[in-house]
């Protein structure tokens, strides 16, 4: 006797919250995440950033308590970013010894050993011209920001820092450029990457798809500030769900590939139990 339905039935397997548990393919937990932070040298207080609801710039005076909290949070993994009052053409105080660069490290490796503290490599917040690099002739000089940067992960490093990571039109990709992107990465894995990123990562989940498939490199996603003020000024409109909204966007952007997720989210879901 035949019947007019299906003999298989997906929804079978999504019954109950146990079995929809059960069969879930793709989770994310507070090991997959990295907490970027922002460090302001020179200034008493935290500094709210308007764009960015619930983020701070933190005094450096403060970071080492800011850290151990994360720590007692669950924190992992934080990535420092600088805003000096030192700033010159070539970003210099990136590569001192005792710059803002290798201050963070310090601080924060003393204040939790355990912690992983990822070093951003971008000049822009060092420079008085506001490029992530060393112009000549009004273009950023390729070989000699490499140069530089290469400084400033050896000064970063010998601070402590775990891990470097790197960050405009000219010399940032196309964002319509799929197979270029693939090729970069690819490219990044030949002179001696350690991990590859893709930044943003939102709306680039076909490129982290496609080099998860191309390298066998570990792969990094930024969810960037961007991302977070839009899901923050969506809840706040009452526009979306902002739990809802943060863990299908991170979990859309572990499904797509990625191994690692930088999110300025990494804290609230700490926080609620993640």
């Amino acid at each position: 006797m035949s019947s007019q339905f299906p003999e298989v039935r997906p929804r079978r397997l999504r019954r109950t919250p146990q079995l929809r548990s059960l069969f879930q393919e793709t989770e994310f937990s507070l090991n997959d995440l990295v907490l970027p932070i922002f460090v302001e040298e020179e200034i008493d207080d935290f500094v709210p950033i308007s764009s960015m609801p619930g983020v701070r710039r933190i005094p450096e005076s403060k970071l080492a308590g800011e850290i151990e909290r994360y720590a007692r949070a669950g924190i992992k993994s934080v990535m420092t970013f600088g805003v000096s009052h030192h700033l010159d053409g070539a970003g210099s105080d990136t590569w001192k010894e005792n710059g803002l660069v290798s201050r963070m490290a310090r601080i924060c490796k003393d204040a939790v050993p355990e912690m992983i503290v990822m070093s951003d490599t971008c000049f822009c917040e060092y420079t008085d011209h506001g490029h992530c690099g060393v112009l000549h002739h009004h273009e950023v000089d390729n070989d000699q920001t490499l140069i530089n940067l290469g400084k400033q992960a050896v000064a970063a490093a010998q601070a402590g820092g775990s891990a470097l990571k790197g960050d405009r039109k000219s010399y940032q990709m196309n964002p319509m450029n799929r197979r270029e992107a693939v090729r970069e990465s690819l490219l990044d894995e030949q002179e001696g990457a350690d991990a590859l990123m893709v930044k943003p990562a939102g709306a680039y989940l076909d490129i982290i798809r496609d080099i998860r498939e191309a390298s066998r490199l570990p792969l990094a996603a930024y969810q960037v500030s961007g991302e977070y003020a839009m899901i923050k000024f969506g809840a706040a409109a009452g526009a979306i769900d902002e739990e809802r909204v943060v863990r299908e966007s991170l979990g859309a952007i572990k499904r797509a590939g990625a191994d690692l997720i930088f999110t300025y989210f990494a804290m609230d879901l700490a926080l609620s139990g993640i």
